[in-house]
């Protein structure tokens, strides 16, 4: 189960995100089976969702918790006989001030439920809390050292000044030739600036971030998984959940405020044992929060060669 302040709100547009990616693979992986999976997701007809309860119960349900708890209360999602609870992305999940109403699902669950969690990243205080759920759980983690991902490249570009950081963009833009990339900032505002600059300057880019309709979002990723789009700049929407097989360079023009993002955002290339290459670009005041990823990770991120674009 992949809710609202304003800090909540772009959040529930990356739930929005993963929940309809987990449930397309769960209808492939269940076809010759006939299983009927139903995505479970705030903002839609809530007549027409019980509509779908009431006429064709799903076997699996796919939702974001505020949904998936209203139909649990109307009565229309009948839990007597959930066999497994998952909660992906659960760091996110419980650090968020979203554990009370994940409790209050896990509660209506029956007391035989297998219950799953599943993160990249796990940090200390919400393995803590998942105590509530789990009494006596099973404990399959992977050491941070271990976390950077096989068949990666880590480089860094120094770039001084934040306003050196588009030149230097356009210089590396030039000079690769890739197959796909995405183009992480911290902001929404940063995105619609860089997209205007390098589109400008005749560069053929695309945006996606929280800031924009549904609708608009849906046709930019189906254009960029289908290629017809091949650098994505974004904010860490993309950071979790979303596999775009064919991208081959992640671009931290900004590097993540939150050091777990790191992973998740360099995780984009090199998906499923292809290689990957990811670099970031580092002012002066981003000294300190490079080295500190590459204690958190054990890793060693280098100085970007000349002859980069060999490595593609």
């Amino acid at each position: 189960m992949p809710m609202a302040s304003k800090n909540h709100q772009l959040f529930n547009k990356e739930q929005f995100c993963l929940v309809l990616k987990i449930q397309k693979v769960v209808m492939a992986l269940g076809d010759y089976e006939g299983v009927n999976c139903h995505a479970c997701i705030g903002g839609t007809s809530v007549k027409t969702e019980i509509q779908i309860f009431q006429n064709s119960p799903p076997h699996i349900v796919v939702g974001t918790p505020g949904r998936v708890f209203d139909m649990i209360n109307r009565k229309h999602l009948d839990t007597d006989h959930v066999r497994m609870f998952v909660l992906d992305e659960a760091d996110e999940m419980l650090s968020r001030g979203f554990k009370d109403q994940i409790y209050d699902i896990f509660r209506t669950m029956p007391s035989t439920i297998q219950v799953i969690l599943l993160s990249a990243t796990m940090p200390a205080d919400v393995l803590d809390v998942t105590s509530c759920f789990m009494p006596d759980p099973i404990r399959i983690l992977v050491k941070k050292e271990e976390l950077t991902l096989e068949g990666i490249q880590q480089f860094y570009v120094f770039v001084e000044k934040e306003e050196w950081k588009l030149e230097t963009l356009c210089d590396l833009y030039e000079t690769l030739t890739i197959t796909q990339a995405v183009i992480f900032l911290n902001t929404r505002r940063k995105v619609d600036w860089l997209t205007h600059e390098l589109q400008e300057r005749d560069f053929t880019v695309s945006a996606l971030h929280g800031d924009m309709e549904q609708g608009a979002r849906d046709v930019i990723m189906r254009e960029f998984r289908s290629g017809s789009s091949r650098v994505l700049i974004t904010t860490d929407l993309l950071a979790r959940g979303i596999d775009v097989q064919q991208v081959s360079l992640v671009i931290n023009y900004d590097l993540p405020s939150n050091r777990e993002n790191y992973i998740h955002r360099i995780g984009r290339g090199g998906r499923f044992g292809r290689k990957g290459v990811a670099i970031n670009f580092v002012t002066d005041d981003d000294k300190r929060t490079l080295k500190d990823i590459e204690k958190f990770y054990n890793t060693k991120i280098d100085e970007m060669p000349m002859n980069v674009a060999d490595l593609f």
